[in-house]
């Protein structure tokens, strides 16, 4: 196998990995917006979140998302997989608190994060500072 198949076998990975992951974080901004009155609803709750800050929260929370999603659809760059991976572990430590059994959840709501942080880390070697 020669060397130029390993590196487009290298770079086609790498543009799926990013593409599944602009896909996931758009993605999870519509449906935080469509179910706003789904799960993270029941989070927030669960937290004892005064309800007036409930829906502001979710939109916020949606509106960080896009903003990931479509940064990294614009720009391969570090920063940007950086700061996927900071608002991912700071919304999974938050959830972890607040509903640690989410850790058990067979759709794997939080544990689904684990590999998406080695996709971001992977990311983040291949992109230019």
């Amino acid at each position: 196998m020669g060397i130029g198949l390993i590196n487009f076998r290298h770079r086609r990975t790498r543009v799926l990995a990013r593409g599944v992951l602009i896909a996931l974080w758009l993605a999870t901004a519509a449906v935080s917006l469509i179910e706003l009155d789904g799960r993270s609803r029941d989070l927030l709750e669960a937290a004892a979140t005064p309800e007036r800050w409930i829906a502001p929260l979710i939109v916020a929370g949606a509106l960080a998302d896009l903003f990931i999603g479509l940064a990294m659809w614009r720009w391969h760059r570090r920063w940007v997989y950086r700061l996927a991976g900071a608002v991912m572990l700071m919304m999974t430590v938050v959830a972890t608190l607040i509903l640690p059994s989410l850790w058990l959840d067979p759709l794997g709501c939080l544990s689904k994060n684990l590999p998406i942080a080695v996709l971001l880390l992977i990311l983040d070697e291949d992109a230019p500072a």
